[in-house]
C-alpha cells in the first residue's frame, strides 16, 4: 500500500503539503472531511494525491478545495471517472465556517490544505489558518532546521 505512515491517533497519512510550512506561517489547523465520488476515494487510498498549488477558499457559506490533484482511478471508465482537479466541498460545522470567514477577512491569512489523511475510511484534510512568510522569516526557518539537525547529529554522535 502506498499510504505513507501511520499518526499515533489511528489516521493514515496520505499525502502532506511539506512547501505549506515553509512558505506560510500555520496559526491554527483544522480538520474537514471531504465531499468525494467513488473513484477519487479509490485513487485516494493508493495515495494518488497531490496538494501543491491547493487552497481553500469560503464562497456562499461553503469551504471549497481548489486545486488538489487526484489522479483518474485506473481500473475505471473513461465515463465513470472523475476531473482530477475539480473544486471538491469541505465538511465543516457552520460554527467553524463563520469563524474562518471572520479570520480571512483579517489581513493576510489565508486557507492551505496541510495532509490528506484516512480516518476510519474517511478521507479528511487539515487545514491551516495561514499567513504567508517573507523573505528573511524563509532564511530564519532555514536556519533554525539546520541548528536543529546539527544538534541532533551532535547527540547521535555522542551516544
Amino acid at each position: 500500500m502506498s499510504v505513507k505512515n501511520r499518526q499515533g491517533d489511528g489516521r493514515k497519512v496520505v499525502t502532506t503539503n511539506r512547501r505549506a510550512r515553509y512558505d506560510y506561517q500555520i496559526d491554527e489547523v483544522i480538520e474537514a472531511g471531504i465531499s468525494l465520488t467513488g473513484t477519487e476515494i479509490k485513487s485516494v487510498r493508493d495515495g494518488r494525491v497531490n496538494l501543491q498549488d491547493a487552497y481553500a477558499m469560503i464562497e456562499n457559506d461553503e469551504v471549497w478545495l481548489v486545486g488538489m490533484h487526484i489522479s483518474p482511478f485506473e481500473q475505471a471508465s473513461e465515463y465513470y471517472n472523475h476531473e482530477p482537479t475539480r473544486p471538491r466541498k469541505l465538511l465543516l460545522h457552520r460554527k467553524q465556517i463563520d469563524y474562518l470567514r471572520r479570520q480571512l477577512l483579517q489581513k493576510g491569512y489565508t486557507l492551505i490544505p496541510l495532509r490528506v489523511a484516512l480516518n476510519r475510511g474517511w478521507a479528511k484534510v487539515d487545514i491551516g489558518l495561514a499567513k504567508g512568510k517573507r523573505e528573511y522569516d524563509k532564511r530564519q526557518s532555514i536556519a533554525e532546521r539546520d541548528a536543529k539537525r546539527r544538534i541532533d547529529r551532535a547527540l547521535r554522535e555522542r551516544y
